[in-house]
C-alpha cells in the first residue's frame, strides 16, 4: 500500500528557523556563559563542584477531531531552561533527600522560558537565572547538613553523584514536517465511520508531530545538541453497556518520520475492528474476579513487565529511603524463568520495519546510552543507571532521563524481553488449556491488549500494580474463546513474576510516553505472549450511569453499505 500521509501539497513549518551555524551559536553562547559563572563561582565560600545548562526546544504541530469533524489545529513553539546546580562535594550535596531539609529541589528544577534566537539575550539569561540557583542551591544544602545531624546514618552509603566521560556530539537540525490541511482530511476520513454507528458515545483523533532539540553543556566540557523527532496519530472510541460500564477502546501509532506511520487503508482497517470490538463488548458479560491461568499478548507483555518490572529496576528507587526497594537484595537472585533475559537498549532506532520512540543517543546528563542486561537466564544482574550511584553500582549507564522542568532520575528507554527456545503461540494456547484442566478451573484469561496502568513503588502504600486491560478474552476447557469486559489486573510484583512459566516466539512492540518523577518521556517495549501460571483480577471501576435516554440520530447501518477504505458511506 502507498502511505497517503505525504500530501504533494506538503508545507515545511519551521517554528525556528535556526541555520546550523545558529544551533552551533548556541551551544557556544551557553558553554562560555557556564565556564564563565563556574569560575566566578569558586571564588565564593561554598563554591559548585558541578553546573550543567539544558535548554529544551520544542516545536509541534497537532490537529484534532471526531465523528468526522476537526475540533482543533494547534502550533506550539517554546524554549526552556533547566539548571543542575550542585555545591558541596560527590559525596555530599544540596540535592541529597533527607527528611526536613525541605525545598523538593531534588525532583523540581523550576524550568524558566528562554530566548534562543538571540545571543545577548541568551547570555543574560543565563547570568541571572544561574545566579538565582546558586543562592539556592547554598540554602538546601545548609538545610541538608542540618537535617543529617538529627537522623541516624543511611543504610546505602553511596556518593549523591558520579563522575562521567567527557562528551561532544552535535546533531543537524531536522524541521518538523506538516500540512495541517491534509492532517485535518485524514482526521475526518478516520473520525467519520465512529459517526454511523449508534453505541459510540465519544470519540476522538489526533495527529500530532514534535521536534525536540536539547542544548546540553556541563562544567566537565561535555557538549551535546540532540534532535529528535517524532510522529504520532491516536484513535480512540467508547461506547457504554446497559449496565452503565464505559468501554474504551485506543489505537496509538508513532513513527520518526510522516513516511513511517501506517496508509490511510491499515489505520481504516483498524477503525472498522474497534468499531466492531465496542459493538461486541457491549454484549459482553462481566468477569467475576478470579485468580487461575492466564495468557498475555505480547504488546499486554510489553506494558506488564514496563510497569511491574521496569520501573522497580530504576536505580534511584534502590537508594531512596521512600521506595519500597522491591530488587535491591535480589541481585544475583532468580525473579523469571532461565529462559528470560530482559535488556534495554536506547540505541535500537527500530524492531524490525517499526520504529521505536525509547531510542535515544545521549541521556539528559550528557551520558552516551548504553546497552544493559537487568535479567540474565532469568537472574537479576543489574539496575537502570543516572549520575546519581547506589551501593554497588557507582556510575551512569546512560539512563538518566526527564522533560523539562523536572530534575534528572533512572529511567527506562528500550526494553527487549528474549525467550530461550520459545513456544509457538498456538503451543503456549495449550499449555494454558493443560494448566486449566490441572487446576480444574472453568477457563483461563487471555489479555489481548492493554492499554497501561499504574504502579506503586514506595513504602507510603501496598508494592502493588494495577493494570488497564481493553480486550479479554476467556479461554475454555475445550478451546472455546468468549469476549469478557470489566477486568482490572492486579498483584504485587515479587508473586506476579514468580508466576511466569514461559514466552512465545511472537515478538510485539509497544511505543508509549511514561509519566514518573522525572515527567514524561518516550518508552518502547519490545516483548512475545507469554504464559502466567495465576494471575489475579478484580472487578473494574463502573459507572453507575445509565445509557442514553435519547436514542442515537444514528439509523443504524448494513455494515456492508460502509465503505471503509474511503472512509465514507456509500
Amino acid at each position: 500500500m502507498t502511505n497517503k500521509f505525504i500530501s504533494p501539497l506538503l508545507a515545511l513549518l519551521v517554528f525556528f528557523t535556526a541555520t546550523s551555524s545558529a544551533e552551533t551559536d548556541v551551544i557556544e553562547t551557553m558553554n562560555e556563559e557556564l565556564q564563565r559563572a563556574f569560575d566566578a563561582l569558586q571564588q565564593e565560600e561554598v563554591p559548585p563542584y558541578y553546573i550543567s545548562y539544558e535548554i529544551t526546544g520544542d516545536e509541534s504541530v497537532n490537529v484534532s477531531g471526531s465523528f468526522g469533524s476537526v475540533h482543533t489545529q494547534n502550533t506550539l513553539s517554546q524554549a526552556v531552561l533547566d539548571i543542575d546546580m550542585r555545591v558541596g562535594s560527590y559525596e555530599l550535596d544540596n540535592t541529597r533527600e533527607v527528611r526536613g531539609a525541605g525545598g523538593g529541589g531534588f525532583r523540581f528544577m523550576a524550568s524558566t522560558p528562554i530566548p534562543v534566537d538571540d545571543v545577548e539575550a541568551l547570555r543574560t539569561a543565563l547570568w541571572f537565572h544561574t545566579e538565582s540557583k546558586y543562592r539556592g542551591a547554598i540554602e538546601r544544602l545548609s538545610r541538608v547538613k542540618a537535617a543529617l545531624k538529627d537522623q541516624v546514618e543511611k543504610e546505602d552509603k553511596s556518593d549523591d553523584f558520579s563522575s562521567a566521560p567527557v562528551a561532544v556530539s552535535i546533531d543537524e537540525y531536522q524541521p518538523l514536517q506538516s500540512d495541517a490541511d491534509a492532517w485535518a482530511d485524514k482526521i475526518r476520513r478516520y473520525t467519520k465511520p465512529f459517526a454511523q454507528s449508534e453505541n459510540i458515545i465519544r470519540n476522538r483523533a489526533t495527529i500530532s508531530g514534535n521536534t525536540e532539540r536539547r542544548w546540553f553543556v556541563n562544567s566537565e566540557g561535555t557538549k551535546t545538541l540532540l534532535v529528535s523527532t517524532f510522529y504520532q496519530l491516536s484513535i480512540s472510541a467508547s461506547s457504554k453497556a446497559d449496565d452503565g460500564m464505559i468501554l474504551p477502546l485506543y489505537s496509538t501509532y508513532h513513527a520518526r518520520t510522516l513516511e513511517s506511520l501506517p496508509s490511510d487503508e491499515e489505520i481504516l482497517r483498524d477503525v472498522a475492528e474497534m468499531i466492531d470490538n465496542l459493538e461486541k463488548l457491549r454484549e459482553a458479560p462481566l468477569v467475576d474476579p478470579y485468580t487461575g491461568p492466564a495468557i498475555l499478548s505480547g504488546r499486554a507483555t510489553g506494558v506488564f513487565f514496563h510497569e511491574i518490572l521496569g520501573h522497580r529496576l530504576e536505580g534511584h528507587r534502590q537508594k531512596s529511603e521512600s521506595e519500597g526497594q522491591t530488587f535491591k537484595k535480589k541481585l544475583g537472585e532468580p525473579l523469571l524463568p532461565e529462559t528470560f533475559t530482559v535488556v534495554f537498549d536506547p540505541h535500537m532506532k527500530k524492531y524490525g520495519d517499526e520504529d521505536l520512540i525509547g531510542h535515544y543517543t545521549y541521556d539528559n546528563e550528557g551520558v552516551k546510552g548504553q546497552r544493559v542486561v537487568v535479567i540474565e537466564n532469568g537472574i537479576l544482574k543489574g539496575f537502570l543507571m543516572s549520575r546519581e550511584p547506589i551501593a554497588g553500582f557507582p556510575a551512569s549507564n546512560g539512563h538518566g532521563r526527564k522533560n523539562y522542568g523536572r530534575a534528572v532520575v533512572a529511567r527506562q528507554s528500550n526494553m527487549i524481553v528474549e525467550i530461550d527456545n520459545p513456544y509457538t503461540p498456538e503451543e503456549l494456547k495449550e499449555l494454558l488449556l493443560e494448566r486449566v484442566k490441572e487446576e480444574g478451573k472453568e477457563f483461563g484469561l487471555y489479555f489481548d491488549n492493554i492499554q497501561g496502568g499504574f504502579t506503586y513503588t514506595g513504602r507510603g502504600m501496598p508494592n502493588s500494580f494495577n493494570v488497564d486491560p481493553v480486550l479479554v478474552y476467556k479461554i475454555y476447557a475445550d478451546g472455546r474463546e468468549e469476549m469478557v469486559r470489566g477486568v482490572d489486573l492486579i498483584g504485587t510484583p515479587l508473586t506476579s513474576f514468580s508466576h511466569i512459566e514461559a514466552g512465545a516466539d511472537d515478538m510485539a512492540i509497544f511505543n508509549g510516553i511514561c509519566g514518573a518523577e522525572s515527567g514524561s518521556v518516550p518508552v518502547s517495549a519490545i516483548a512475545p505472549s507469554i504464559l502466567v501460571g495465576q494471575i489475579e483480577v478484580q472487578k473494574a471501576s463502573s459507572s453507575r450511569n445509565i445509557p442514553p435516554i435519547l436514542p442515537s440520530p444514528v439509523r443504524r447501518p448494513d455494515p456492508q453499505s460502509i465503505n471503509y477504505e474511503f472512509g465514507a458511506a456509500r
